[in-house]
């Protein structure tokens, strides 16, 4: 069971009128779902037999009733490990693959910057980066991370904001000649210190904001001018409008086969402990994709 930043206050629905619908809805004692990784154990649908691997949205817990099939996949590649389909072969892959080529559609050469970078999408964003000949710098919440972003997942820069007074004079420091793509996964201080370090024409992927999910008053943007005095394009997606694209992003399992693309995970044993875990990735506790194991088998 994967967790992400936005479970603790927003549930996604199903399709309605052909449009995949965010809405605040969960209340008190109700299951929250995640993405996660599945054994059938039963079935009346004519595409899933018993047994069958798959991943996709269910509930918090080990057994799950799925009544519209529609957002789940075989898994195809059992010999590669199953978390990662909950990971950087399930959504937060496609969510980094679709943001960083279809929304940022970068070319060779440019500057990029990705926020929350050791998380699970930031640190495939990264390397996807670097595949497609691209200059790239993270930003992360410890040393630790900073280190990995740069010995593990190949980032030419990197570094703790935390320990940065002022992100606008960071910024200029890493991108002298400005910033061609922000992977926004942060939101605040750093978007607003990135508007002023953009490159003409360039482009930002809104993934997230986790620095404002848990603010009773978000953050106000200061510096909007930039967006339109340096022609900047800056565009949000949700990856639940580009499953019909899985089949082409599964070009991963090469790279991961290959060697091309790494991927670290922070596993939580047990279901009891999935609060606790969801909690930790508001203060960075978690280095790499924070997951459950709900049940080994």
């Amino acid at each position: 069971l994967e967790l992400v930043p936005y479970s603790n206050y927003i549930a996604i629905l199903l399709k309605r009128d052909g449009v995949w619908n965010l809405k605040v809805c969960f209340l008190p004692a109700q299951v929250l779902v995640n993405f996660g990784v599945c054994k059938v154990v039963a079935s009346g649908h004519p595409d899933f037999k018993i047994g069958d691997l798959v991943w996709g949205m269910t509930g918090w817990g080990e057994y799950t009733l799925i009544p519209n099939p529609e957002s789940f996949f075989k898994i195809n590649h059992p010999e590669i490990p199953l978390s990662y389909y909950t990971g950087v072969l399930g959504m937060p892959g496609l969510t980094a693959y679709i943001g960083f080529f279809n929304v940022a559609k970068p070319k060779k050469g440019d500057y990029v910057f990705v926020s929350a970078a050791s998380g699970a999408v930031g640190q495939i964003v990264g390397q996807l980066a670097k595949l497609t000949g691209c200059y790239v710098v993270g930003s992360a919440g410890s040393d630790e991370k900073v280190n990995l972003l740069k010995t593990k997942f190949g980032f030419d820069e990197a570094f703790n904001y935390k320990k940065e007074k002022d992100l606008n004079a960071t910024l200029k420091r890493y991108f002298p000649e400005g910033i061609d793509i922000y992977f926004e996964n942060v939101g605040g201080a750093m978007l607003d210190a990135v508007l002023r370090n953009m490159r003409l024409h360039g482009r930002i992927p809104v993934c997230g904001v986790i620095s404002q999910y848990n603010k009773e008053q978000p953050e106000g943007t200061r510096n909007l001018l930039c967006l339109v005095a340096k022609r900047v394009r800056m565009e949000g997606f949700i990856v639940m409008d580009h499953f019909g694209e899985y089949r082409k992003f599964e070009e991963m399992v090469r790279y991961l086969k290959e060697g091309k693309i790494n991927y670290v995970e922070d596993v939580a044993d047990g279901l009891e402990k999935a609060p606790a875990a969801l909690m930790a990735l508001f203060t960075g506790a978690n280095v790499g994709k924070q997951l459950v194991a709900v049940s080994r088998e």
